[in-house]
């Protein structure tokens, strides 16, 4: 009798145990898998045709159409909809001026449920479709990116996708925004695909992306980059590049990179001509500033003076005439000769006048490797700027620890140093704006398509650098500089312009590249209340390459633009 209870209590165990398994079933099919197998069955009986939201668009500072839409169609075919495949593709190659053969393929093509016959087809080809009611084919909305200024500003708005995600630029930092979110249209179909008669098309409308307003000014873009345009031209350069700051906040107002190309025609067929030309090299590719740095080492110091640091230089002090400085053996030599008295008796006023490299390795070699490095590192040497944009470089900045004293003395001058356009950029404006480094930024806010506010950006200021005091002394010697020093080329009569040239020569594979040089100046005005800054780099100059001769022109260009754009008066300038 006990072996019969076993077994009953066996059979009835297992009975048990096979209902738990099928009840563990049900519920899992039935509330967690729920939500899974509702939408395999919506998508078995149901086609969606996707309907893009309408991206947003850039804007510049003013309200100026930077980047917008056009209207445009994506073409769509279910092969197991259509009813006369070699009619249809007849048609539709008229419409769309596609191959026949290669539409006749694609729509006897049972393999794929959905087949995208043509992206972005122009609005009178898919009206044409639309009023040939043609079985199986469909259509949704599918804007096209349009860039009303062509090349203008083509690497710092960049660029979409084909599926109209962003690429590059502005296009890709902001895409969260000005993507929105698509919607679709629901058609009730078979198993295989062909809609269902007396069945109605549920539409989901898509969510508008926001709009983007951008810090820079097309005037001043559009003026910047006639000016390196030329440049570029009449000096046969591999690279003509051009940043334009608002030296009170850091906001951007220009950012020239030469050459560029058309974003209504982009080059995508050649991928490494695309990589080239759409690279913002003003935040991604760092070179040896040369003596534009010299503004960097100048400021530290007369801040050091100001402090009671006994080795800084006085601004009255002389510096030895001799012509060279020898440091671990290397020898530091001037541009000059120093022939017939010239640079015989230098003040740090005249150094920076006379671009005279020694001065600025006496300058280093007297601060000491900690203290001049604590100023890199305030003015954000070796480290991002902060601005908002993919791919910014940090520099190259050697080790103190491991820094050769004949390589720190080279610092001092703008060598063995490798910085960003857009950090040196910076640096010189938070040496002559009271000492306040801001982070640069490129956008102002984003905003829904009624103007209403989502994100408004501020200035952030991320440190000081050196005291007002200090800021002013050196501006005046700047000053200086254009009106008496290498920078006269810059000269404006009647407005307070300042500025640093600079001629660095070029390294290939660690040895001096000849004859291949960096013209680049760095200057802003008015001198005494600083307000617009421009960097200017000309790459590889023929003939003439020196930066007062090549670069400082430019920059006089630039800012008698902006004089004559805002109708800024002497004394306001």
């Amino acid at each position: 009798m006990s072996v019969l209870r076993k077994r009953l209590f066996a059979v009835i165990a297992a009975i048990a145990f096979l209902f738990c398994l099928f009840l563990m079933r049900f519920f899992y099919i039935q509330v967690i898998w729920e939500e899974e197998l509702h939408v395999r069955a919506l998508d078995q009986w149901t086609r969606e045709i996707p309907v893009s939201a309408l991206r947003g668009n850039l804007y510049d500072r003013n309200g100026e159409l930077l980047a917008g839409n056009i209207p445009a169609y994506s073409v769509y075919a279910r092969a197991n909809a259509v009813e006369d495949a070699e009619g249809t593709a007849a048609l539709l190659a008229d419409a769309l001026s596609l191959s026949r053969e290669a539409l006749l393929e694609k729509l006897t093509d049972g393999s794929r449920s959905e087949i995208v016959l043509m992206r972005r087809a122009e609005k009178q080809a898919v009206e044409r479709i639309e009023g040939a009611d043609i079985a199986g084919v469909y259509y949704a909305r599918d804007d096209k990116r349009f860039y009303p200024y062509g090349a203008l500003a083509c690497q710092v708005l960049g660029f979409t996708s084909y599926d109209g995600a962003g690429s590059t630029g502005i296009e890709q930092y902001y895409d969260k925004y000005l993507a929105g979110e698509r919607g679709e249209v629901l058609y009730e179909t078979d198993l295989v695909g062909v809609d269902l008669d007396g069945a109605t098309a549920a539409y989901s409308p898509g969510t508008d992306g926001l709009d983007v307003r951008l810090t820079l000014d097309y005037r001043i873009q559009a003026l910047a980059e006639e000016v390196m345009g030329r440049a570029l031209e009449d000096y046969s350069a591999k690279a003509a590049r051009a940043v334009v700051l608002d030296v009170t906040d850091f906001s951007v107002l220009a950012m020239v990179n030469l050459p560029s190309y058309d974003l209504n025609d982009i080059p995508r067929d050649d991928l490494s001509a695309l990589n080239a030309l759409s690279r913002n090299a003003l935040v991604s590719d760092v070179y040896e500033p040369g003596s534009t740095f010299k503004i960097v080492t100048a400021a530290a110091n007369i801040e050091e003076y100001l402090r009671g640091n006994s080795d800084a230089y006085a601004p009255d002090r002389i510096f030895s005439s001799s012509r060279t400085r020898t440091v671990d053996g290397t020898t530091i030599r001037c541009w000059s000769d120093h022939a017939n008295g010239k640079h015989s008796r230098q003040t740090l006023a005249e150094a920076l006048n006379n671009s005279c490299n020694p001065c600025f390795v006496d300058i280093a070699l007297s601060l000491g490797k900690e203290t001049f490095y604590d100023y890199l590192a305030a003015f954000r040497f070796g480290r991002a700027t902060g601005i908002d944009f993919s791919g910014e470089a940090i520099g190259m900045l050697l080790p103190e620890s491991t820094l050769r004293d004949c390589d720190f003395a080279r610092i001092g001058f703008g060598q063995t140093i490798a910085v960003t356009p857009l950090q040196l950029a910076c640096a010189g404006a938070a040496a002559v704006n009271g000492g306040y480094y801001y982070a640069p930024r490129l956008v102002q806010s984003v905003a829904e398509k009624n103007g209403a506010p989502v994100l408004e950006t501020q200035s952030v200021l991320l440190g000081r650098t050196v005291s007002e005091e200090a800021s002013w002394m050196l501006s005046g010697m700047l000053e200086g500089v254009v009106r008496d020093g290498s920078g006269k080329k810059a000269y404006i009569e009647g407005y307070r312009v300042a500025g640093k040239t600079g001629t660095a020569q070029k390294y290939e594979n660690g040895h001096i590249a000849q004859g291949k040089y960096v013209s680049s100046f760095l200057g802003y005005f008015p001198a005494d209340a600083p307000r617009y800054l421009t960097l200017i780099i000309v790459d590889e100059p023929q003939g003439a390459y020196y930066g007062s001769a090549v670069a400082a022109p430019c920059a006089k260009e630039i800012f008698e633009g902006i004089i004559g754009l805002f109708r800024l008066s002497p004394s306001e300038a």
